[in-house]
């Protein structure tokens, strides 16, 4: 597999400055850190977060202004799994090899940690002590991530999600889904990355915002086939959990080889996108290349 460049760099920056905000935090009640500390840093690619550093880079814009949107993005990341987790959406065990955050502490401790991280995010933003170029966008940037995590996005993508559980949807509608559900915070890590930068033009925020949704959608694609090819020790939950919850996905819509033509299909696509821009786009082209040949 591909290995991505400086991933392990940008995981500890993440992952030390995501500590750092849960350490900042005064102990009100210490279950509901713990539980907010668990969910947030039990582990994970941190793949919102990566994809908003190399965008940085590509654009040439402070890691110190886009930690505090890879931080965001994180937190609400992590508060989506939490109460996807939960019975009353996916009832699971297991993320990340350990035991789900309502298992291991309770379900309205989970619930809380999860309502607690979602405002963090905004927290964040709100707080964050952007360069005095950026502070102006500061607005801009809590209602692209307001839109992204919210009804218009994710939230909205996973109610869809859940309405088309035991029944039979079109791949349209399977591509409305998972462009909210998974393709909408991986926009934003583009494109509240671009906010920061005054050079960025309007067409070029574009074709980054198409790159965006083109590669969200192969990351779903991809994550359905892994699904069912992977197994429980790789993917750290239970392999066939959206077949054994009688979900459309895009294997069972288009066959094995068919989803894996459709990811190959996308990926090639995001790389037009990014071949209008007149950046160095080489980490993002590996970015993409990562996420269709993945094996969990």
């Amino acid at each position: 597999m591909i290995k991505l460049p400086k991933l392990d760099l940008y995981q500890d920056r993440i992952n030390n400055f995501l500590q750092e905000k849960i350490n900042q935090l005064p102990v009100n009640d210490p279950k509901l850190l713990e539980a907010m500390e668990y969910g947030l840093l039990i582990g994970g690619k941190r793949m919102r977060p990566y994809l908003a550093y190399i965008t940085a880079e590509t654009l040439n814009v402070s890691l110190d202004d886009v930690d505090g949107i890879a931080a965001a993005l994180e937190c609400i990341h992590a508060y989506s799994l939490l109460h996807d987790e939960l019975p009353a959406m996916d009832n699971d065990d297991l993320r990340r090899g350990k035991p789900t955050c309502h298992i291991m502490f309770d379900e309205a401790t989970a619930i809380l940690a999860g309502d607690s991280l979602q405002t963090l995010a905004f927290d964040i933003i709100a707080n964050h002590n952007f360069s005095d170029k950026v502070k102006t966008k500061q607005i801009c940037l809590i209602q692209q991530l307001a839109k992204a995590s919210g009804y218009q996005g994710m939230c909205g993508g996973q109610a869809l999600d859940l309405s088309a559980t035991n029944k039979l949807i079109s791949l349209q509608d399977l591509e409305t889904l998972h462009s909210l559900k998974t393709g909408a915070l991986l926009q934003a890590s583009v494109l509240m990355t671009a906010e920061c930068s005054l050079e960025v033009s309007s067409s070029h925020k574009q074709a980054l915002a198409l790159f965006a949704q083109l590669i969200g959608l192969a990351y779903q694609v991809r994550d359905d086939i892994i699904d069912i090819t992977s197994t429980e020790d790789q993917l750290g939950k239970p392999a066939g959990s959206d077949l054994a919850a009688n979900k459309s996905t895009y294997p069972s819509l288009l066959g094995l080889d068919g989803a894996q033509k459709k990811a190959d299909d996308l990926f090639s696509q995001s790389l037009q996108a990014l071949a209008t821009l007149p950046y160095n786009t080489q980490n993002l082209e590996k970015f993409a290349t990562f996420i269709v040949n993945r094996t969990h």
